[in-house]
């Protein structure tokens, strides 16, 4: 089920930190220009991507499960077909909320996510719903 505008407000209005999976280091890369737009709207972003230590001068991390702070938002820059171990592991964070980005659709990774109680976003950027939702 689609979240609704409201609860999508809700939700980012109540983050603070988001575990981004795939952030790129390179600032011409979608990933980089995300997390940098999230972060200078007061958001704490996490890289979860093994190949980098530091990421936009935050620790990365080899994966979701080595994070040990409380991980709102688990927004996943990857292709469709390796989402569903990355939503298994995002379910030990429980999360308020899974985000797939823009052109990444899995309904097995989303059936999985609701099946645990988690809201579900996939096919959407997280940036251009903040600037839409928030007008910025």
């Amino acid at each position: 089920m689609e979240l609704s505008d409201e609860k999508k407000k809700e939700i980012l209005l109540s983050a603070k930190t988001i575990a981004m999976v795939g952030l790129s280091p390179g600032n011409n890369k979608p990933s980089n220009r995300v997390a940098r737009y999230m972060m200078e709207h007061g958001y704490r972003v996490i890289p979860v991507n093994p190949r980098y230590e530091n990421i936009l001068g935050e620790k990365s991390y080899k994966s979701l499960t080595d994070i040990l702070e409380k991980v709102d938002v688990v927004d996943i820059f990857m292709q469709a077909e390796h989402t569903v171990p990355i939503v298994k592991e995002a379910i030990k964070l429980k999360p308020k909320v899974i985000w797939l980005q823009l052109d990444i659709i899995n309904d097995e990774a989303r059936a999985i996510a609701e099946a645990n109680g988690i809201d579900f976003v996939q096919n959407l950027c997280i940036k251009m719903e903040h600037t839409r939702l928030f007008k910025t």
